[in-house]
C-alpha cells in the first residue's frame, strides 16, 4: 500500500484555517468570497495544535470534504493508472467513519454516501476503508462522527495498492529565482530540508532537489548549500535570467542527478510540502498520455489564505483572465469548482512543474525580464494543464506588490509575446489600449508611468536586435529609476491621514458625476479643490477628481508617492500620445515580422550564455 495523499492538519506558522482541513458537516459556505464573519463560529471544532490530533466530543461530526484532504477522483482516474483507493486512519474511541463522493452539477452539489463504518478501540489502531472508484466522480470524501464517550483522530491518508514497478522514476528539480528576500526564502528552504530533504519518511526522500538562483548575489552560500540544495549568484536578469539559469543547472546535472522534471516556483511564497509530494505521485502515476503535462499550484493569498487569486489563466492577447479566481476554498462549493477542467494557456511560475525534457538548447525563455515571461514559454509549451485541490502555494497578492516601473515592462512584453503568438494584434488594438490606459493615468498625474509606457513601445519597435544588444540588468536599472519611488510617509511632503484614505477607497463615485468627469477630462478642465490620499495599486478616477494632490499609498508597505496636477503638462502628455497613434501604424508590423524572424535566437542557450555572462562551460542544455 502507498500513500499518495496525506490527510493534513492546520499548522501553527503556515496555515491555521481549519476549514482548509476539516469542517463540521453541511453547514452553509459561500462559494464566492463575502463577508468574513460569515464563515465563522459555530462551525469550529477543537484541534490540538500541539499535539497535532482532532479530538471529537461525543455527538461531534467532522467532515473531510475540504481543498486539502478531499480527493480528486476524477482527474487521478483521468491522468493516473490509479484503479483502486482505500482510506487509511489512525483512531481510538468509538466512531463513525463514513464513505461519500461529491459532485457539483450546476447550481446542485450531491453528497453520496457510500458506506458506513463503526469502529470502537481503546487504544490507537490503524483501520482501512476501501472505496468502489468504478463509477466515483468529482470528490471522494469521508467524515467521522464520534460516539459515546467520544473519539480521535490522529493520521490519515488516501492510499492504493501498486506493482513493484508502477511508479515512474521521477525526480523533481525545484528553480527558485531570488532577489534580495532572504526571509522568505530561508524559511521555505528550511521547511524542504526538515520535511523532505533529510526525511528518510517522505516518499520524495531522494526524489527532490533545490537549485536557486541569486539574483542579488546576497545569500550565504557556504551556509545554505547541501548535497541537494545548490546555490547560484547570478546576474539580475529578472525572473526570465534567474529561472533560465535553474533550468540549465539541472541539464547540466542531469546525467548525474537523474532529473526529470523542473517545478519553477517563486521566492516570495509560503509552500505546503505535501504539494510537493502530491505533485510527485501524479507524475509517477501518470498514463503515458500525459507524461508531457504541466502541474500547476494555484494561488492563495498570503494575507486571507482562504481566498484562491488564479488556478491557471488565459492569455487573451494580453487582457489576462485568471481562472477560478476570488473563491473562498473553506466552501465544498468551491472545492468541487476547482475540479472542473477549464480551457488554460498558460500557469504562473509561482509553482508550475513541467518535464526537464522540453528545456533545449533552442528552447528557452525569452529575456522578458519580468511579466510575460511565464506566459510566452506557457503559451509556446504547455499542451495539457493538471490542477489539483491542495497543490498550492501562498502568495502575496499583486495589489500588495504595485511598483511604477512595471508600466515599461507590462506593454512591451506583451507586444512581444502577441509577436509570437498572436500577430493579428495590430495598431488598431495597440491604440485602443494605449490611449485609454495613457490617458487613464494622465488623470491620475501619473506622468512618469505615461513616460514609461511610451518607452517600452518605442523600444518594442526596435526589434529584436536592439533587445539583444542591451544589458538586462543596466537596463532595469534605467527603468526602474524612470519611475515612482514608494518613500517612507514621514519622507513625504504631505501629511497622511487615514480616514481621507479610508473615505478615497471607498469613493466609487455617482452615477449623476461620471459625465462631468469625462467631459472635463477627470477635473483637469475645472479648478482644483484640495490633497488627497488614495491606494496605490486600486487608485481610480473619482479619487483624482479635482485634486491638486493626490498620495498613492500603500497600506502593506506604509510607504507612498505623491502625484500633482499640472494641467500643462497633462495636454503634452496628451499630444505625445495621439503623436505615437501615427507611429504605430507606421512601424507595428515591421517590428512584429522583425522578432518573429530574427527574436528565436533569444530561446537559445548560445544567447543565454552570453547574456548571463557564464563562460568556459560545455553546452550541456542541449536535448532534442
Amino acid at each position: 500500500m502507498v500513500e499518495i495523499q496525506k490527510i493534513l492538519f492546520p499548522k501553527i506558522a503556515r496555515c491555521t484555517e481549519q476549514e482548509l482541513y476539516f469542517r463540521k458537516p453541511d453547514g452553509k459556505q459561500n462559494f464566492m468570497i463575502q463577508n468574513e464573519s460569515q464563515n465563522q463560529g459555530s462551525k469550529m471544532l477543537t484541534y490540538h495544535y500541539s499535539e497535532g490530533f482532532l479530538c471529537l466530543k461525543e455527538g461531534e461530526s467532522a467532515a473531510f470534504d475540504t481543498y486539502f484532504n478531499g480527493f480528486s477522483i476524477e482527474k487521478w482516474k483521468k491522468y493516473t493508472i490509479l484503479d483502486n483507493l482505500s482510506l487509511c486512519l489512525t483512531l481510538q474511541g468509538n466512531i463513525k467513519v463514513t464513505l461519500i463522493n461529491r459532485q457539483k452539477i450546476h447550481e446542485y452539489v450531491s453528497k453520496q454516501i457510500l458506506s458506513e463504518t463503526i469502529v470502537n478501540t481503546a487504544h490507537q489502531q490503524i483501520y482501512r476503508f476501501a472505496y468502489d472508484i468504478k463509477n466515483a466522480k468529482g470528490m471522494l470524501s469521508f467524515e467521522i462522527e464520534a460516539g459515546k464517550g467520544g473519539g480521535t483522530l490522529y493520521t490519515g491518508g488516501y492510499h492504493c495498492e501498486l506493482a513493484h514497478n508502477a511508479l515512474r522514476q521521477i525526480k523533481i528539480g525545484v528553480g527558485i529565482c531570488t532577489f534580495r528576500r532572504e526571509d522568505y526564502l530561508t524559511k521555505n528552504l528550511c521547511i524542504l530540508r526538515n520535511e523532505i530533504l533529510e526525511n528518510k519518511e517522505s516518499p520524495l526522500y531522494g526524489h527532490l532537489e533545490v537549485h536557486v538562483a541569486d539574483n542579488g548575489c546576497t545569500l550565504d552560500v557556504q551556509d545554505l548549500e547541501t548535497s541537494n540544495i545548490f546555490i547560484y549568484p547570478n546576474k539580475n536578469l529578472g525572473g526570465t535570467g534567474g529561472f533560465t539559469r535553474c533550468m540549465a543547472e539541472m541539464k547540466k546535472k542531469h546525467r548525474k542527478h537523474g532529473t526529470t522534471h523542473v517545478l519553477l516556483m517563486d521566492d516570495d511564497v509560503m509552500i505546503e510540502p505535501e504539494a510537493l509530494v502530491r505533485t510527485y505521485f501524479l507524475l509517477a502515476l501518470a498514463k503515458e498520455e500525459y507524461t508531457k503535462a504541466f502541474i500547476g499550484g494555484a494561488m492563495l493569498r498570503l494575507d486571507r489564505q482562504t481566498v484562491q487569486t488564479e488556478a491557471g489563466a488565459v492569455w487573451n492577447q494580453g487582457v489576462l483572465d485568471s481562472l477560478k479566481k476570488e473563491l473562498d476554498v473553506r466552501s465544498c462549493e468551491a472545492c468541487l469548482y476547482n475540479e472542473t477542467e477549464e480551457y488554460a494557456q498558460f500557469h504562473a511560475w509561482w509553482y508550475c512543474c513541467f518535464p526537464l525534457s522540453i528545456v533545449t538548447s533552442s528552447n528557452l525563455p525569452l529575456p522578458l525580464f519580468i511579466r510575460g515571461d511565464d506566459v510566452e514559454y506557457g503559451l509556446r509549451n504547455m499542451k495539457q494543464l493538471i490542477l489539483l485541490n491542495g497543490i498550492c502555494v501562498w502568495h502575496e497578492p499583486f495589489e500588495n506588490k504595485y511598483s511604477s516601473f512595471l508600466e515599461y515592462y507590462i506593454i512591451r512584453n506583451q507586444l512581444i509575446v502577441n509577436a509570437f503568438h498572436c500577430p493579428q494584434f495590430g495598431a488598431k488594438q495597440l491604440n485602443k489600449c494605449m490611449l485609454a490606459h495613457c490617458l487613464r493615468e494622465i488623470t491620475y498625474y501619473r506622468y512618469k508611468n505615461v513616460d514609461l509606457y511610451l518607452q517600452g513601445i518605442q523600444d518594442f519597435l526596435k526589434g529584436p536586435q536592439w533587445l539583444m544588444r542591451q544589458d538586462g540588468q543596466e537596463l532595469h536599472s534605467k527603468v526602474v529609476q524612470a519611475g515612482y519611488q514608494a518613500q517612507e510617509l514621514e519622507k513625504l511632503d504631505m501629511p497622511f491621514s487615514y480616514p481621507v484614505y479610508e473615505e478615497s477607497k471607498n469613493d466609487f463615485g455617482q452615477n449623476s458625476t461620471r459625465l462631468k468627469r469625462f467631459l472635463t477630462l477627470n477635473g483637469l478642465l475645472l479648478p482644483p479643490k484640495g490633497d488627497s490620499i488614495t491606494p496605490m495599486a486600486s487608485a481610480i478616477g473619482v479619487n483624482f477628481y479635482r485634486k491638486n494632490r493626490v498620495m498613492n499609498y500603500d497600506i502593506w508597505s506604509k510607504k507612498g508617492f505623491i502625484t500633482s496636477r499640472s494641467f500643462s503638462k497633462s495636454i503634452q502628455y496628451i499630444f505625445r500620445v495621439f503623436g505615437m497613434v501615427f507611429v504605430n501604424h507606421v512601424y507595428l508590423k515591421k517590428a512584429q515580422k522583425a522578432y518573429q524572424r530574427d527574436g528565436k535566437y533569444m530561446q537559445t542557450w548560445d544567447y543565454w550564455k552570453s547574456s548571463l555572462d557564464i563562460t568556459n562551460r560545455k553546452r550541456e542544455t542541449g536535448g532534442s
